[in-house]
């Protein structure tokens, strides 16, 4: 019996994951009539309440929207995380342990405090309103994480490679680009995976720095969505199945790298 217990656990857990997303699609596809939509796989499936819901509440322009924020995230918030990870982690630079502890202190600031002061600094840049007012603080908010996972994958590899770099004459650039950077490629898609994640569903954000509905994110379109249609669940339950389905298509595509990187980061 206590071999099997594991397994029991795994599946457990699958069930608790599985079970919420298997309601809201069987509720997605009742008819808008029923209030109340339970378990049971309906009759008569109703396709076109992802239609309905797609166009009340202009999903193409929120998704549109998000991914242009979402983009214009990942790839800076990458490129300066592993630059300041390398630096923080292989380089000498002086007072670098103050400076990284003082770079984690971000991790336990909720963004939430700052929203007020990030709303007049938007607006005295003329940032207000649009997708560079949620772009930029968000890379300044994912940068200590993302710092902390960089620094931690360079600081566990041997030092005999950047060692074995510089006696072949490797400059810093060069060690980082085409030593160290190959043996990164699970680290860096795993984060570019939580940074992708973390900007397309930023809700707070999006709806103080930006007033026009159509250049906000999905989640924040959809909180909007569910004070008009709060009661229409077949459509809200549409809406949601809409919102989160490029983050399910992303992590099915890249499972493999993002179980990687977590096992790698485990390990070490």
């Amino acid at each position: 019996m206590t071999r099997h217990l594991p397994r029991l656990a795994l599946l457990a857990a699958a069930a608790s994951v599985l079970l919420p997303f298997l309601a809201i699609f069987s509720a997605a596809l009742q008819p808008q009539s029923n209030l109340s939509p339970g378990l049971d796989w309906p009759s008569d499936p109703q396709w076109g309440n992802f239609a309905d819901a797609w166009t009340t509440a202009g999903f193409g322009a929120l998704l549109k929207s998000g991914a242009l924020i979402a983009l214009g995230v990942v790839p800076l918030a990458l490129i300066l995380a592993t630059l300041a990870g390398y630096g923080l982690s292989t380089l000498q630079v002086r007072g670098r342990g103050a400076l990284f502890a003082f770079l984690m202190l971000g991790m336990a600031l909720p963004y939430e405090a700052i929203v007020i002061p990030l709303y007049y600094e938007m607006r005295d840049l003329g940032l207000l309103n649009t997708q560079w007012a949620v772009i930029l603080p968000l890379i300044g908010l994912f940068m200590p994480f993302g710092v902390f996972w960089m620094r931690t994958h360079f600081a566990s590899l041997p030092k005999e490679l950047t060692e074995a770099a510089s006696v072949d004459g490797a400059g810093s650039w060069r060690t980082l680009t085409r030593v160290l950077l190959p043996t990164a490629l699970p680290a860096l898609t795993t984060l570019a995976l939580l940074y992708f994640m973390w900007a397309w569903n930023q809700f707070l954000l999006a709806l103080v720095l930006i007033q026009d509905p159509a250049k906000r994110t999905a989640p924040a379109g959809l909180g909007k969505f569910v004070q008009q249609f709060g009661q229409n669940i077949p459509l809200l339950s549409a809406g949601t199945l809409i919102v989160i389905a490029p983050i399910v298509v992303l992590y099915l595509f890249f499972q493999r790298h993002f179980i990687k990187g977590i096992l790698q980061g485990a390990v070490k």
